[in-house]
């Protein structure tokens, strides 16, 4: 369990940090037009690659959503962030493709290639984070709301106005909702 919080943060962080790298390379302009032609200067607008910034966006949310699940659903989320964070390669090479051909007298930047290597570093966090889920540590099941058959419905004896602050909080935690008893 000690080697499991160990890798946790560091994955998450790295994971999150190269799928978020990516969706800001993604947004910037992949390709500087050498020529100064008048009538091109607003046209700059499409130099970016919003396949990537997407799917860049993607793996970010998926580690958001690995940081509170667990078990099998956390896994799987991490493989939704693998993919996501791997398709962004094809995107890399077919946009840079695209914008070079389409703009003559254009160089390409760095941009589409810190894309790639950020979307590389997410894809492998995420491998990491498939295998070493079931050591990382979780949310408690404290926090879960209580559901089906064996939920309990809390009923207070006293008014909410005669309640204090801490039986308020203490119902909450508890799944009752205290506002459902006012008319």
């Amino acid at each position: 369990m000690a080697e499991g919080r160990r890798t946790f943060w560091p994955t998450v962080l790295l994971g999150a940090a190269g799928a978020g790298l990516a969706a800001y390379a993604g947004h910037h302009h992949w390709v500087s037009l050498d020529h100064a032609d008048p009538f091109s200067a607003g046209q700059q607008a499409g130099l970016d690659s919003p396949a990537t910034t997407a799917l860049a966006l993607v793996a970010l949310a998926a580690w958001g959503v690995v940081l509170v699940t667990r078990g099998w659903v956390r896994r799987g989320i991490a493989i939704l962030g693998g993919v996501a964070a791997l398709a962004v390669v094809p995107t890399v090479f077919t946009t840079r493709h695209h914008l070079l051909a389409s703009n003559s007298g254009s160089q390409a930047n760095a941009w589409p290639w810190i894309a790639l290597v950020a979307a590389l570093l997410s894809a492998a966090m995420a491998v990491i984070a498939v295998r070493k889920a079931p050591q990382w540590p979780e949310m408690g099941a404290k926090y879960d709301a209580p559901v089906g058959a064996g939920a309990t419905v809390i009923t207070t004896q006293q008014p909410l106005e005669e309640q204090s602050s801490l039986d308020l909080w203490k119902s909450l935690d508890e799944g009752h909702d205290p506002t459902q008893d006012v008319d």
